[in-house]
């Protein structure tokens, strides 16, 4: 989990985006086309076109992090706006980031074993 400060926003960037791509041109992407600062301390998330792995950035006031999370089964469920970014709160991302359904919180899949 993702300690976020309390004050943090966390934006989701809506769309697909490619997930070859790296911190600083995802760090790009927070400033050109989502006109926001990319090292003010918000939390962004991007999600790849298949819908199974995001990507968050994040500058702490120290130095950019860059976090990864694929899913085993199902997908993570995203707005379906077309450009720009829809901001949601620390909880909403916890749940996204398990899995589960935004709209209608239940846990979608659970592993059963670990290999």
């Amino acid at each position: 989990m993702i300690p976020i400060p309390s004050g943090v926003r966390v934006w989701i960037a809506t769309g697909h985006t490619d997930m070859r791509r790296g911190m600083r041109s995802l760090d790009l992407t927070v400033q050109e086309i989502l006109k926001r600062d990319p090292h003010a301390g918000d939390l962004y998330i991007f999600r790849g076109r298949r819908g199974d792995l995001v990507k968050i950035l994040w500058h702490d006031g120290l130095g950019m992090s860059l976090y990864a999370k694929r899913l085993d089964r199902g997908k993570f469920i995203w707005p379906s706006a077309s450009a720009g970014a829809v901001s949601i709160s620390a909880a909403q991302m916890a749940y996204m980031l398990e899995g589960i359904d935004l709209r209608n919180p239940q846990l979608s899949w659970r592993p059963q074993s670990a290999g």
